[in-house]
């Protein structure tokens, strides 16, 4: 009886190691396989040499720290049978990318590129991008394409992506990222979602810096309020268009002139918003305006090194053009 529970006991002991082994293994490859941090998002510029070996790859990861562990990595890419798959080349990657994202992105190699949209670009200047890219005909890009819903992000595109494939993609990053409840913050400051974008659009054209956004979306919705024009250079400048002296399509010195052209798009001689979106704003933008700075400012400018200025008062803004504009 007594050799009976001395078997028994040492099989319990036995089962009890087994498990704690288990349980503490499923801890280790859960942390050893997630991301390193979902906060930066920073793309990560990361070759591969022809002929380096998986577990070499998964030693400069570490290096790197793109991953928590290289066993990880190495065992994530031997169990998935990724390792003949793994290519050659240039890659971005992140640090909110688990080890199954990264691997996986290793064997896209030069199929795949990578294209970064930058916030407040026009839709024009998407398809020039797009076109030196991916051989992409301009015109073909802007007949599909719609203002202030190209999501600005860095993006990895098939090679022979189509300029309906890569809207597509652009849009449902735009519709991940916009959620409901910013319509709902827009919605409260009485605007609708289409008005939300095409403010943001101004917004993201006018503000240097989170801060900047957020108070100048405030004043330009006062003046929305108080159907003041809004008064906005940027709008003037998507107007004018392409500028072949400078090269560029935002019209650095606005001129009295440009000001005084008959247009809804010009916010100097028309009260209330353009009738579309200007240009495609980023995030911070679109919620700076459905989560705007509340104050009683109804003017801003920028001086010569970009820092905003703002006034209550017309004598104020005067005071302010004077001080840090003449």
């Amino acid at each position: 009886m007594k050799s009976n529970n001395s078997l028994a006991l040492r099989l319990l002991v036995f089962f009890f190691v087994i498990f704690s082994f288990v349980i503490g293994g499923l801890f280790w490859w859960q942390d050893a396989t997630r991301a390193v941090d979902q906060n930066d998002s920073e793309p990560i510029v990361f070759t591969v040499p022809l002929g380096q070996s998986t577990r070499e790859i998964a030693n400069r990861l570490s290096d790197e720290r793109l991953i928590r562990s290289s066993i990880g990595f190495f065992l994530t890419v031997k169990l998935r049978g990724l390792d003949q798959k793994m290519q050659a080349g240039e890659f971005r990657l992140n640090k909110t990318m688990d080890v199954q994202a990264i691997a996986e992105a290793l064997t896209l190699g030069m199929q795949d590129a990578w294209v970064t949209i930058p916030e407040g670009l026009r839709v024009e200047e998407i398809a020039t991008k797009l076109a030196k890219e991916f051989e992409i005909p301009e015109a073909e890009f802007l007949s599909l394409a719609r203002e202030g819903y190209m999501f600005p992000d860095t993006y990895q595109i098939p090679r022979t992506a189509s300029a309906a494939a890569i809207i597509a993609i652009f849009t449902d990053t735009f519709n991940e990222k916009v959620t409901p409840d910013v319509y709902v913050a827009a919605k409260k400051q009485g605007l609708t979602e289409k008005e939300l974008i095409i403010l943001a659009s101004l917004v993201e054209r006018e503000g240097k810096s989170k801060e900047d956004r957020e108070m100048i979306a405030g004043i330009l919705l006062n003046r929305i309020h108080e159907e003041w024009p809004l008064q906005v250079d940027a709008t003037v400048q998507y107007m004018l268009g392409y500028q072949p002296q400078e090269k560029t399509w935002w019209k650095k010195n606005l001129t009295k002139l440009d000001l005084q052209i008959d247009s809804n798009f010009n916010t100097y001689k028309y009260p209330g918003l353009p009738p579309r979106p200007i240009a495609n704003p980023g995030l911070e933008a679109i919620l700076a305006v459905a989560y705007p700075v509340d104050s009683e400012y109804m003017f801003y400018i920028h001086d010569a090194t970009g820092k905003a200025h703002y006034a209550k008062t017309v004598e104020e803004h005067n005071t302010n053009i004077s001080q840090y504009l003449q």
